[in-house]
């Protein structure tokens, strides 16, 4: 066995977006085209050793949602890493680990950081996406200047390093190497569940299926079959079959692993049946979103993170209350309202985890949440399904309320932000830009301007400075804020890989418990109609509606 030096040619577009490179398989097979990305990031991570010595010595955690050309991808990067330096790998049995279990592993055995392997909720197969990203010490995703830093240096590489030593056996539990780099193949659940067990009482749920609870989780043949099947049915006691689509597929059995009541129509089928499961909910490619379902009843990821925030202290691991929490900025503002009557700290942010991690690194929040189906806490650095699914059981089980009883009671307590994200996929590139730009050019005479009953008090592009460091993120998407607390929100999303994909947010408050059962469309079709006005989103894109709408 020795180290190769090959010689290579930089790859246009190779910048990291929101979670990490993202491209089709197709582009990812390319000869060099992950070798390149990958010896850029070592390269980084060398140069920026505080101690001066790099990854020489380090352990990397190694991982990802075993989707197509995972197998692959990790044994192309324990080469690369071999020939960086790394002292030793923690790797996933069977190259697999969810995002938040990455997580849970650099943190519990101290690593370096960790490279994740996924494309989270796009879909998978030869023809779908693939994805990679690293993962900090605290672990959570590479800060900006980390990502940048990397992407100057794949302009720029003209060599790879790597040993030719052959594949492991990335099925067998053990250490194993590649030249002088140890490989220990871990259990990919084990750390995780040990988390799960610091945070929930165990003995409750238990309790709740020995009474005859009952709950489907649709795994959407990603990562986190193995992790709920484990941990729910292994140790909770939950019925053989609880966890259904189970086994990861490299395709994901032809589903698109997003969470959202579109894509998992085979759950809502399943819940709005007369015989129906107390509790329903999804998790994504790579586990780390969840979507939570009542009978016939499906929560909004602002409300599901609103009213986790208002019953935490039921759960052991928040019984002495939050720090603070922190939302996106596209995510609605029902958690707000909460955090003001708990009188804890509300952050607004970017979309983004990695937003997230300097507050919680900082001690200033313990949870957080987004609008696309994903919420967390302190526990890891990321957004977490099943750490959802088990806040949301162990709710049920501490109330003896059902999921649309504690969202009515909410509801009824905080008035309800009526909410929608509607995605228009596929855009052209140039119309995408056009409609923002012209956006961003009339942002100036915006306010004050009247559209029906509403007036705009706030127009601008949403800039974050991050109360930890001081670093400053701009042009993050444009708002329009009216004064009845109505907003509309437009940006393009970074986790596509074709086209643009611009999502249009609107939201509207209701206080009155009698006009707080209206469909959610209805309710917000006059925003969507002062959207196209303002934008002209069926004149940029060609469409006469969105691709989705949830």
């Amino acid at each position: 066995m020795s180290i190769q030096t090959l010689p290579t040619t930089p790859f246009t577009g190779q910048r990291p977006g929101t979670s990490g490179l993202r491209k089709k398989v197709t582009v990812f097979m390319q000869p060099m085209y992950l070798e390149n990305f990958v010896q850029s990031l070592l390269d980084v991570l060398n140069a920026s050793g505080a101690d001066g010595h790099g990854l020489r010595g380090q352990t990397l955690v190694l991982g990802g949602d075993g989707r197509y050309h995972n197998r692959v991808a990790v044994q192309t990067i324990l080469k690369l890493a071999s020939a960086s330096g790394v002292q030793r790998v923690l790797l996933g049995r069977g190259g697999i680990l969810s995002t938040p279990a990455v997580s849970a592993v650099i943190r519990r055995r101290q690593a370096f950081g960790g490279i994740v392997l996924s494309a989270s909720h796009n879909p998978g197969g030869p023809d779908g996406d693939f994805g990679i990203k690293y993962n900090a010490s605290n672990g959570g995703p590479a800060t900006e200047t980390l990502t940048e830093a990397v992407y100057a240096r794949t302009l720029t590489v003209s060599q790879v390093c790597a040993s030719d030593a052959p594949d492991i056996a990335i099925d067998t539990l053990g250490v194993q190497s590649v030249e002088q780099m140890e490989v220990e193949v871990i259990d990919p659940v084990a750390d995780y569940a040990a988390v799960m067990r610091e945070l929930f009482d165990f003995d409750l749920l238990r309790g709740m299926f020995a009474r005859g609870f009952s709950m489907r989780v649709d795994a959407m043949c990603a990562v986190g079959g193995p992790y709920a099947k484990a941990i729910l049915e292994g140790e909770l006691g939950a019925p053989a079959g609880t966890v259904v689509n189970a086994e990861p597929l490299e395709d994901f059995g032809g589903l698109h692993p997003d969470p959202n009541p579109v894509n998992a129509e085979d759950l809502i089928a399943h819940m709005a049946q007369p015989d129906a499961p107390d509790f329903g909910a999804a998790m994504d490619g790579d586990a780390d979103r969840n979507m939570v379902v009542g009978r016939n009843f499906v929560v909004t990821p602002s409300d599901s993170l609103a009213l986790m925030t208002a019953h935490a202290r039921l759960v052991p691991g928040y019984k002495d209350g939050l720090l603070g929490v922190a939302r996106s900025m596209p995510t609605s503002a029902a958690v707000d309202r909460v955090a003001k009557k708990l009188g804890i700290a509300c952050f607004e942010t970017p979309t983004g985890w990695k937003f997230f991690g300097n507050l919680l690194d900082a001690g200033r929040v313990t949870l957080c949440g987004e609008e696309s189906y994903g919420t967390g806490s302190s526990h890891v650095r990321e957004k977490d399904g099943l750490w959802a699914i088990l806040f949301w059981m162990s709710l049920q089980g501490a109330t003896g309320r059902s999921v649309e009883s504690l969202v009515r009671e909410h509801w009824a307590a905080y008035g309800r932000n009526y909410y929608t994200r509607h995605d228009y996929e596929g855009v052209a590139v140039d119309a995408a830009n056009a409609l923002m730009a012209g956006l961003r050019a009339a942002l100036p005479g915006l306010p004050g301007q009247q559209f029906g009953a509403r007036h705009v008090t706030l127009a601008d592009d949403f800039a974050y400075a991050d109360p930890v460091d001081g670093s400053i993120s701009k042009a993050q998407g444009i708002r329009l804020i009216f004064d009845d607390g109505a907003r509309v929100i437009f940006r393009l999303s970074g986790t596509g890989t074709e086209g643009a994909t611009l999502r249009l947010y609107l939201e509207r408050y209701e206080a009155n418990p009698a006009l707080q059962d209206v469909p959610v469309q209805q309710a917000l079709q006059d925003l969507a109609t002062l959207a196209d006005q303002v934008a002209g989103i069926a004149r940029h894109t060609g469409m006469d509606g969105p691709s989705v709408a949830t």
